[in-house]
């Protein structure tokens, strides 16, 4: 009886805040392409297309809210929260099927985010690049480095003057090995190609850094592997957008950063971010479920609209603001992605149990 009291509650919130979304954005970016650039109608109707998606999955916590709101709120309005507590059922147990429907709601954007949205939101960037902008695609990266940490601190560095992602080829490459902190040998190569899953040196030189700093001469080779666990994909990956990588991609972007000696503070926080956001069509279900019960909720949907407004207002306020520590490094990315779900989460445990 409950699931289908939120049920159209749930549909209503998702297509409402979809409208205000897209109206209060959306639109307006593609009247801008629309006037400033002549973009055609086909051109229009599928960026539209593509980012629908991407603003579904932030509008599905909303609804999951107002669903809660809404139909916790009719039912209190015809009393039937009133005669189920008088037959024994306390809030707690009647907050059971929102939570179950609010945690199937999170997996559904957990899962969008990491199938449909990545690629839509690449199909858009590619029609705005290449199509609206006519812009080329970058055949190159230039100028990468890449640190490596041993146990006994820096153990190598490599270093590129240009790397082409879809050929596999490096070009300008120059190894720098480290022994105890101190540059012990360096390699030097014109370039690198990528083969049977591994890079491979061409026409390189090797030399060693003696004690004093003086430079010997070892030897040349025509080619010689090396140990590099950078693939041409992700390195291409580079040049991608978060919201156009999935959790994975991106935690493989954070690793390959690190490994050329750069903080990867905002994107770990994104990482996090895209974990915990998710979860909270539960959070705020919760929330909703308990504010609907009480005695001055009247069950409109303009009431419960207007309610749930305030409530996601200031979740994303916490959000922003925690995000903005996490990137900052006052807070642990971790810490910074789960505060928010962990505040309202709270906050509804209180109110459900102030419902019993």
């Amino acid at each position: 009886m409950v699931l289908l009291e939120l049920l159209g509650p749930f549909a209503f919130g998702v297509g409402a805040f979809t409208v205000l979304m897209v109206a209060g954005s959306l639109l307006f970016k593609i009247a801008d392409l629309v006037i400033q650039r002549g973009v055609s109608l086909g051109v229009v109707v599928r960026l539209f297309i593509y980012y629908l998606p991407g603003v579904v999955v932030t509008t599905i916590p909303m609804g999951s809210l107002l669903g809660a709101l809404m139909g916790f709120g009719k039912l209190a309005a015809h009393s039937e929260v009133v005669a189920l507590k008088a037959c024994g059922v306390p809030f707690s147990r009647m907050v059971r099927p929102v939570v179950l429907a609010a945690v199937l709601a999170s997996i559904l954007t957990f899962v969008l985010n990491e199938t449909v949205v990545p690629l839509s939101e690449r199909a858009a960037r590619n029609v705005l690049v290449y199509e609206v902008f006519r812009e080329r695609p970058p055949e190159f990266k230039e100028r990468m480095f890449l640190r490596e940490e041993g146990s006994q601190g820096l153990k190598r560095v490599i270093y590129m003057d240009r790397i082409r992602p879809k050929g596999g080829l490096m070009e300008g490459v120059l190894v720098q090995e480290f022994d105890a902190g101190r540059l012990a040998r360096f390699v030097s190569a014109p370039r690198a190609r990528w083969g049977g899953g591994k890079w491979t040196l061409e026409d390189g030189k090797v030399f060693q850094v003696g004690q004093d700093g003086g430079i010997k001469f070892l030897y040349s080779f025509k080619r010689e592997s090396l140990r590099l666990d950078v693939e041409p994909s992700k390195v291409e990956a580079q040049s991608s957008e978060p919201n156009q990588m999935t959790v994975f991609e991106i935690a493989e972007q954070v690793g390959l950063m690190e490994k050329q000696g750069v903080d990867p503070v905002k994107l770990r926080v994104m990482m996090h971010l895209r974990l915990a956001v998710p979860w909270a069509s539960l959070v705020l279900a919760v929330v909703g479920a308990s504010a609907g019960v009480r005695p001055q909720r009247s069950g409109s949907a303009g009431v419960g609209l207007g309610l749930s407004v305030v409530i996601v207002f200031l979740y994303y306020v916490v959000l922003s603001f925690c995000q903005s520590l996490g990137e900052a490094s006052y807070m642990p990315a971790v810490v910074s992605a789960w505060v928010p779900n962990l505040l309202f989460g709270a906050a509804g445990l209180w109110m459900v149990r102030r419902g019993d």
